[in-house]
């Protein structure tokens, strides 16, 4: 690479030691090569070293293309900083050595960078590629390859750098985004840009379906531009490259097909297609690619006529087959003609005979989509017979047979990918990697198609006599609905799904509610959400108001009015509000509105909201407000993941009946001590174990949660709740193993307590209630929440 005079320091020889930028010293890895003998091994091929932290769709782009003898590099190291990434695999598969560093076995950031720094200097690289390497690099390691350092950017650069560049450019409502390859210095995102490519906005793109489109060009971009930067072919001028391009291999040129394409060896042109879709959304878009490319299309029944309302000219499937449609559409496409033409392997001579020998053509690209079960159960007015026809047999079959041959066919099951496809069309045909990522899709789609058809199956049919409460086999079925900003913490990726299961076939909860305003919900927010509309959902039967604090209650009441259970909440315990979740059993109305507007809160789940409430929360931007059902499916199983597997139980609901309780001792409560009592143990079914809750005057005053003793807990409770403790109810959600923990709510003057019961030294804690003067209910319940 050539440098202006106030380059950025010495160049870094392909296979000599590292310069360090500005020093004019040299800095050798202690297992570095002679210069002799790395000078007799760069002659053979130019080094890659690629770190990534995924899939590593961007380097198996280098892999393909280091396969070319004249392309003349090749990926010769694959470090990572998570022991997982797809990307590792990749390079296993592919015999290329791998490394990895992680963050957290080193004792700061400057020392990760360095242990980056050497692991990558051993192997001698001409260019270092970041291919999804989800690290921001320190400057020890730029200054360790100046201006040898490539990245990809989901945007045209300087416009939208930054980690979340799609979701900002859709936001922005830019009518064009793109990539671009540049360089890597001391910035983010700001180095000198090597190449760009446009890629058009479409109506009704989202960040994943821009984003899969942006990535097709990033593959056809990376290889390109790092073969400029190994064979010295940059030229700088301050932040501004100049590209000496190769003759022998012209850039891609932009939006256009380039000799780069021609040269990816797994390339399968599309000159077949076979396409059947339900959902008839963007097919003129995909009628316009077809025909553009001249691609011969089969096509069926309602399908055929729209595409051909399209002027596009299609063969019918049952000129294909000779047989017509029979049994209503029941039996169009399970035909001979169609699936050898989806299953056969060119690559055999034995395939490639019977074809002939039967007259059949394969296909190279099928596009399905399938009927919409899914939507039929989740309507509540349409019948079994309405649902079964829903279930679609055809279109299953076809998606999987073209997955299974994905080596040679590519499979298109959802409208987001129509776009993939026009880019692969107009670039000469579809990748293997795409097919790749076209055939998990498609995978990912029947089994989740599956898992729904079973789990309302399983709903309708009942457990067979003698088995199990819980079924054998959970049919799951999950969904992509939210992609998340991160997990709990920033380094955690997280997304929000949908879920189908057997007693719950159709959305329900926060994954079936409706943001109305504010900021995008983070994994948090959600998690304290849940926990705001699960106790709300108790008290559907009265105006109620809880506030939750990492997902535990801090404050929760009742009252004659929304807003007084809201003031009444709140004044349990009026510190920990501060930046809650509140949950409210009515939708929300003006006036409460105006309570809630007084206090910084993260997120309002309700029922509803009124256009008063909505107005005047209009000035808080970032208050997110979503609509949600209180009613939860009773039959629905709660998950949680456990190493390797899922735990699954019955979900605790419903307020236990009070005149179930057993009164061991004490004078039974006066009706407003019961109600408090009640309070109180409700809201300790939703406290964090051990969990002791104090209510005093319809709310709650005092709450001890997570403590792993419970006579702490009783401490936390009694002294959140101050001098209210005398005269209030107390909860625990299970039983005093000793008599301590009691003594400790006598002493702050409780008057009432419900426990479960059920200790070796129930006759203990109970003499010490009756010396205390405590009045104590066994409830016969225990409530853990883990």
């Amino acid at each position: 690479m050539n440098h202006n005079p106030a380059g950025r320091g010495n160049r870094l020889g392909g296979g000599g030691a590292v310069a360090l930028a500005g020093t004019g010293g040299r800095w050798q890895h202690p297992g570095a090569r002679s210069a002799g003998e790395s000078r007799g091994y760069v002659a053979q091929s130019k080094r890659i070293v690629v770190l990534v932290s995924g899939q590593g769709t961007n380097l198996q782009a280098l892999i393909d293309a280091g396969t070319d003898p004249g392309y003349g590099a090749r990926v010769v190291l694959v470090v990572s900083d998570r022991p997982g990434a797809h990307g590792l695999e990749r390079a296993r598969r592919a015999g290329i050595p791998t490394e990895v560093v992680r963050l957290e076995d080193h004792p700061d950031r400057p020392a990760f960078d360095r242990a980056i720094r050497d692991a990558v200097a051993a192997a001698h690289p001409d260019v270092v590629c970041l291919a999804g390497f989800m690290r921001i690099l320190g400057p020890e390691f730029v200054r360790a390859f100046p201006d040898r350092i490539v990245n990809t950017h989901p945007s045209l650069l300087p416009a939208f750098p930054g980690a979340h560049a799609v979701r900002e450019t859709l936001a922005y409502g830019v009518r064009v985004s793109g990539c671009t390859v540049h360089l890597v210095d001391e910035e983010v995102d700001h180095g000198p840009v090597l190449l760009q490519v446009a890629v058009p906005i479409e109506d009704g793109d989202d960040e994943r379906r821009l984003h899969e489109r942006i990535k097709v060009q990033e593959r056809r971009l990376l290889p390109a531009a790092v073969r400029l930067v190994a064979f010295d072919r940059v030229h700088l001028d301050g932040r501004r490259a100049r590209l000496d391009p190769d003759p022998a291999r012209p850039l891609p040129a932009e939006a256009a097909r380039s000799s780069e394409d021609d040269d990816v060896p797994d390339r399968q042109p599309v000159r077949r297609a076979l396409v059947s879709v339900f959902d008839k959304q963007g097919l003129d878009r995909l009628a316009a690619a077809l025909g553009g490319a001249g691609v011969e299309v089969v096509s069926t029944g309602s399908t055929a006529l729209a595409l051909e309302g399209h002027r596009l000219t299609v063969t019918r499937v049952e000129e294909l087959t000779g047989a017509p449609e029979m049994l209503g559409g029941r039996v169009k496409t399970l035909h001979p003609r169609v699936h050898a033409g989806l299953l056969a392997d060119t690559s055999l001579p034995e395939h490639r005979a019977e074809l002939e020998a039967a007259g059949i053509a394969p296909f190279d690209l099928v596009v399905v989509n399938l009927y919409p079960f899914e939507q039929a159960v989740a309507d509540p007015e349409a019948g079994d017979d309405l649902a079964i026809e829903r279930i679609d047999i055809g279109g299953p079959s076809m998606l999987r047979a073209a997955a299974k041959n994905h080596t040679r066919v590519a499979v298109v099951c959802d409208p987001a990918d129509y776009g993939l496809v026009g880019d692969a069309l107009a670039a000469g045909g579809t990748t293997l990697e795409q097919r790749r990522v076209l055939a998990a899709h498609a995978f990912a789609r029947s089994a989740a198609y599956d898992a729904a058809i079973a789990a309302w199956f399983a709903g309708r049919a009942g457990a067979p006599e003698g088995e199990e409460e819980l079924p054998a086999i959970l049919p799951l079925g999950a969904r992509r609905k939210l992609a998340l900003r991160y997990g709990e913490n920033p380094h955690q990726a997280a997304a929000l799904y949908t879920a189908t299961q057997p007693g719950a076939p159709r959305p329900w909860g926060l994954a079936a509610a409706t943001q109305l305003a504010g900021k995008e919900l983070s994994y948090n927010n959600l998690l304290d959400a849940d926990a705001a509309l699960d106790m709300a959902a108790e008290y559907a039967d009265r105006p109620f108001a809880v506030i939750i604090k990492h997902t535990n209650p801090c404050g929760a009441a009742w009252g004659a009015t929304l807003e007084a259970a809201y003031a009444a909440a709140l004044e349990g315990d009026p510190v920990s509000a501060y930046g809650g979740i509140v949950g409210l059993s009515r939708p929300l109305d003006e006036a409460t509105a105006r309570r809630i507007a007084e206090v910084f809160t993260e997120v309002i789940v309700a029922p509803g909201f009124d256009q008063a409430a909505l107005e005047v929360l209009a000035a808080k931007k970032s208050l997110r407000l979503l609509r949600v059902d209180l009613d939860r499916p009773r039959e629905a199983l709660l998950l949680r993941s456990v190493a390797g597997g899922l735990l699954a139980q019955e979900p605790d609901l419903g307020r236990d009946d009070v005149t179930g309780w057993k009164l061991v001792c004490g004078d039974p409560p006066a009706g407003d001590l019961l109600a408090d009592l009640e309070l109180a143990w409700t809201a300790a079914k939703h406290v964090k174990s051990n969990a002791i809750v104090l209510a005093r005057g319809g709310r709650l005053v005092g709450v001890g949660a997570g403590q792993q003793n419970r006579v702490d807990s009783a401490r936390i409770a009694v002294a959140k709740a101050g001098e209210r403790a005398a005269g209030a109810a107390a909860g625990s959600d299970a039983y005093f193993p000793f008599p301590d923990g009691l003594q400790v709510l006598a002493d702050a003057g409780v008057r009432a307590v419900a426990q479960p019961g059920g200790s070796v030294r129930d006759d203990v804690v109970t003499a010490a209630a009756v010396e205390a003067g405590v009045t104590m209910f066994h409830t016969g319940r225990r409530h853990f929440r883990h």
